[in-house]
């Protein structure tokens, strides 16, 4: 969790081999539920990227970081709506926060930028 807030904590790994890619990871459950990003996370509303679903990690793997793998952000997520094939999320990170939509398609995920972006220093409890 993060810090003593109670909020369920994401973590955004860059990972520079064997492939240069990003993985999303939401804390849920007790575990990290991971999506490798080959691109990064969407700059622009409207923006979509490839997101792969990969086995859960522990949420060890929080602050972890090596040679090849650094955190390039972290915080905490709010989920805003669920379906089986789509998820509305926030990520309140280092620079701020992002609002996100998670899509289930036939083979893969699309992870979208939503145009709904939350106000500068918007927070829920």
């Amino acid at each position: 969790m993060d810090g003593d807030r109670g909020r369920p904590a994401f973590v955004l790994h860059e990972h520079r081999r064997p492939r240069h890619h990003f993985d999303l990871r939401l804390e849920e459950d007790g575990v990290l539920r991971s999506w490798a990003v080959p691109r990064g996370l969407p700059r622009e509303p409207g923006e979509n990227r490839l997101a792969v679903e990969v086995p859960d990690h522990d949420l060890d793997h929080l602050g972890y970081e090596d040679a090849d793998k650094s955190v390039a952000d972290t915080g905490w997520w709010e989920e805003h709506d669920r379906t089986e094939r789509r998820m509305l999320f926030t990520l309140h990170g280092r620079d701020g926060a992002a609002r996100y939509a998670l899509i289930r398609t036939s083979t893969d995920w699309l992870l979208r930028r939503t145009l709904d972006q939350p106000a500068s220093g918007e927070e829920s409890s």
